[in-house]
């Protein structure tokens, strides 16, 4: 992207530069973002830098899950399940930038224009940036949406082809971002459709000022925004991938909010006088996901036999410390549905090689075992947990080769089925079973570029996470996601690591700052004082 400023300052230039009066705070983001289109976008780095800028049309309480308006201002369902009709609201003004003005707005053209940008192959924004709508289609959205009408300006009605318990709050997450169509159609006529995404502009509470790759994002408080202008006036997303490095810059105040600490820095953060954590469950998990597609662990006996081979205490006591509960089920034990009765695969090296040996592997094999290059909130360093895995493997007479690439390359390859193993984790973005089972496990999702990267597709689990789905009854889909979590277990799909704590140290100048349990860092009703 372009440059919208000659300069690009420091974090502690920024807060100098200032007027006295201005109020700036700086969060020090672990990277980049992979560009501003909330449709194509799947992780969370680049979520914080959108939600920013964009609204969507019903939104999570801050700090909580509950469903409340945004730009719709009411809705209503129809008595079987199937109609939603939003009512807009009228007062949601758009942002400008330096080449474009609009003339109208927020309305129900934005909307339709949302959904027909992720869903119809025709329209002329399907392909631009990426056609990969990865949330959209593993939620299976293209076979649930029946129509999406405009009845007026400000309202719209959406008819599914089957009820879905989960709609209304898969409407508040990130992929469902409203972005504008007027802009969208002046771009197109000027030939550069790419900058929908890499310019944007949005209805939300801060608009862009400038963004640098791997280096600096501002954004500024919109004056005009429907809910009030933000208490904050200016917003600095100082980029620093080493979580040591963003720690050194909370000390100094040189940032006033930092994502993802090492966990061996918590007792020196936890006695600094100007900083505090805030703590609280995880809604996540860290996973190492078999490729269920590929020899050997389409063999499911091959895939129990390396369970039982990890130490996965060992992992969390050395990588986590105490900031990690080893995983047994694929949702977090916090989330509702959560099955307490399931035991997780012992470590049992003796029994892993009798049970290799009996799958026809008597003298080991030779596997890879990809590794991210990043920290995330589910993994504080993948590099290390696979050098621990590789050694256990190493005692039941498997070779496992730890590879890796660049974050972006790392999760095309990985969605693109090209490993055998691969580490990989989520944050829940709903709290429902649903954005964990039916997301991740699916056998929508476990298409090419899909989020299922085990390439699990299993009938008798598909038939209950699709049932669960339809149902109103949350003491019914309860019990028919404890039932698909059995089989989870039987099929071993995945290493279950670990639920990481989110943990956020803030500086204590920050005021009003909400953990949002789905991990994310959303600045509106944040204020800064002395």
């Amino acid at each position: 992207m372009k440059k919208l400023l000659l300069a690009t300052l420091s974090a502690s230039a920024l807060m100098a530069a200032q007027p006295l009066a201005a109020k700036t705070l700086i969060y020090c983001s672990e990277g980049s973002p992979e560009n501003f289109g909330p449709s194509v976008n799947t992780t969370g780095t680049s979520f914080d830098a959108n939600t920013q800028i964009y609204d969507t049309i019903v939104k999570f309480e801050r700090g909580g899950t509950k469903v409340e308006p945004a730009l719709a201002e009411r809705w209503d369902i129809s008595p079987d399940g199937l109609t939603y009709t939003f009512h807009l609201r009228k007062d949601a003004k758009w942002h400008s930038n330096r080449t474009f003005k609009p003339t109208r707005n927020f309305n129900a053209d934005d909307v339709l224009f949302m959904f027909e940008r992720q869903w119809k192959e025709d329209n002329p924004y399907f392909k631009v940036t990426s056609s990969n709508h990865t949330y959209f289609n593993d939620m299976a959205m293209p076979k649930l949406l029946k129509s999406v009408e405009k009845v007026d300006d400000y309202t719209v009605k959406i008819t599914l082809n089957q009820p879905d318990a989960p709609f209304l709050p898969d409407l508040a997450m990130q992929f469902a971002s409203i972005q504008s169509k007027e802009y969208a159609d002046a771009l197109l006529k000027a030939g550069t459709p790419e900058k929908l995404d890499q310019e944007p502009i949005g209805t939300g509470p801060f608009y862009l000022l400038q963004y640098q790759k791997d280096a600096i994002i501002r954004y500024r408080a919109f004056p005009d925004y429907w809910a009030g202008k933000a208490k904050i006036d200016d917003l600095v997303f100082s980029i620093t991938p080493d979580a040591s490095v963003r720690w050194a810059k909370l000390q100094k105040g040189e940032c006033h909010v930092m994502p993802y600490p090492n966990p061996a820095d918590l007792e020196a953060m936890r006695k600094d006088a100007n900083v505090q954590v805030l703590e609280q469950p995880g809604l996540n998990i860290g996973y190492l996901a078999y490729n269920t597609t590929k020899k050997p662990f389409d063999d499911v006996k091959v895939r129990h036999a390396i369970n039982k081979a990890i130490n996965k205490q060992a992992i969390i006591d050395a990588v986590y410390l105490s900031s990690g509960v080893a995983a047994i089920n694929p949702i977090p034990p916090t989330m509702w549905s959560y099955n307490e009765m399931i035991k997780d695969d012992p470590y049992d090296p003796e029994a892993a090689k009798k049970e290799l040996a009996a799958a026809g592997y008597p003298n080991g094999l030779e596997i890879d075992l990809w590794a991210m290059p990043v920290q995330r909130p589910y993994n504080p360093n993948a590099k290390r947990i696979a050098e621990l895995m590789q050694a256990d493997l190493a005692k039941i007479g498997v070779k496992a080769e730890i590879k890796t690439y660049e974050w972006g390359e790392y999760r095309k390859r990985l969605q693109a089925g090209e490993h055998q193993t691969g580490m990989f984790g989520w944050t829940g973005d709903n709290g429902d079973p649903d954005n964990f089972l039916h997301t991740l496990l699916g056998c929508d999702a476990a298409k090419s570029n899909g989020g299922n990267v085990a390439k699990f597709c299993y009938q008798p689990f598909e038939e209950l996470v699709l049932k669960a789905k339809t149902v109103t009854d949350q003491a019914e889909r309860e019990k028919l996601y404890r039932q698909a979590q059995v089989i989870f277990k039987e099929q071993a799909p995945w290493f279950t690591i670990a639920h990481a704590v989110q943990l956020k140290p803030i500086r204590k100048e920050v005021k009003d700052f909400k953990l949002s349990p789905f991990g994310r860092h959303t600045f509106y009703g944040v204020d800064i004082g002395s």
